[in-house]
């Protein structure tokens, strides 16, 4: 008699998002085929410290460009038809008298002044930093390839390695820049030895995570009786 094949493992873990991106070599520059790399080696091993990929802001884009176009377009049309000898609107008779009649110090030109300096600032902070904060920037083994990992698939390939703990019966993580917060529930088992198996444990499974600055985890059980 043969054995019955034993029932296939399942993982309770999402799908973990890779995003890859390779940067554009120059005219002449050959493809090179790169080896599959060792995920638990360290930086000193050929990695490379990547950083995020810049986001493309099409929808802050779009919403400049979508005002931009209306303002000029109505502008447009209005000299257009003063050129061609019609009265001007009745907006811009109406914004000519605001402008000429309200002093510098107006509560109405401050305020527009502000909120103009607001979205001035919004768009240079747009245009400085790379956005796209969900993806966590991982090591590569060649600077031409940037990965990123999405960091719900982070936190859940860290959850199911703490609910393979003994004695954890619910796990919690949250996975930020700097810092992973892991919450336990604990049924049996010492609260504080369980504690560090779950810094073991996750610390293990942070490494193999292969991120480019990894972040630090902060462990916190209860004991639950019911």
């Amino acid at each position: 008699m043969t054995p019955d094949p034993s029932p296939p493992a399942h993982n309770s873990a999402r799908h973990a998002a890779v995003l890859l991106t390779k940067e554009p070599q120059g005219p002449g520059v050959p493809e090179q085929d790169v080896p599959p790399p060792d995920l638990t080696a360290g930086e000193g091993s050929g990695w490379h410290r990547a950083h995020r990929p810049w986001s493309a802001r099409r929808i802050p884009a779009a919403v400049v460009a979508a005002v931009v176009l209306v303002a000029a377009g109505a502008a447009l049309v209005d000299v257009v038809a003063v050129r061609a000898g019609r009265p001007a609107a009745a907006w811009r008779h109406h914004l000519a008298d605001e402008l000429a009649t309200r002093s510098v110090d107006d509560v109405w030109m401050l305020t527009g002044a502000a909120v103009a300096a607001a979205i001035g600032v919004w768009l240079i902070v747009l245009a400085l930093t790379p956005g796209r904060r969900h993806w966590l920037p991982m090591r590569s083994p060649v600077p031409e390839l940037r990965a990123s990992l999405d960091r719900d698939g982070a936190a859940a390939l860290l959850r199911d390695a703490a609910m393979r703990v003994p004695g954890v019966a619910k796990a919690r993580i949250r996975v930020r820049r700097h810092r992973v917060k892991a919450r336990a529930d604990v049924r049996f088992r010492d609260s504080q030895q369980v504690k560090d198996d779950l810094i073991a444990v996750l610390g293990d499974e942070r490494d193999r995570l292969a991120l480019a600055r990894p972040p630090r985890i902060v462990v916190r059980v209860r004991r639950r009786t019911d």
